[in-house]
């Protein structure tokens, strides 16, 4: 780019919600529910984007229209000013997404957070049915519902 600031107003524009699993076509997600992933964010695009070798900019500040409260997208470089791609294997906007939905459930971020949280619950399970099975009455009687 010869030192001067890219002109980035022209790249594709990506937010978090077009590949959310967890919002309709009507919210705005762009691929189907299969292939996305759950609760995508700028970060984890850009990283995404990063390791395919695709310019990117992102811009934490700016909000998507439908849903004012979600905040953050990515712009990201698909061809270069003269028609050439930038990674070859990535042909259009919607390959585009698609590889990134796949890719941010992998994501290094992810993959610790959900350790963490599994340990934590395995322990809060072990403490749970040690102190359950001490307290708690052997259910007798006859259940059922009653006539009327």
């Amino acid at each position: 780019m010869n030192g001067e600031l890219p002109n980035v107003k022209t790249w594709v524009i990506l937010y978090p919600v077009y590949i959310n699993s967890k919002k309709t076509i009507a919210e705005g997600r762009r691929i189907c529910t299969t292939k996305a992933c759950e609760n995508p964010t700028c970060d984890e695009i850009g990283d995404c984007c990063k390791f395919l070798n695709l310019p990117y900019h992102k811009e934490a500040e700016k909000a998507y229209p439908r849903d004012f409260m979600q905040r953050g997208r990515v712009r990201v470089l698909l061809k270069q000013e003269d028609g050439s791609l930038c990674n070859p294997e990535i042909s259009s906007r919607k390959h585009l997404m698609l590889r990134i939905a796949e890719m941010v459930p992998r994501h290094i971020g992810r993959t610790t957070k959900k350790q963490e949280t599994s340990k934590k619950q395995e322990t809060s399970k072990k403490q749970d049915s040690a102190s359950s099975s001490s307290n708690a009455p052997a259910k007798s009687g006859k259940g059922g519902k009653k006539k009327k």
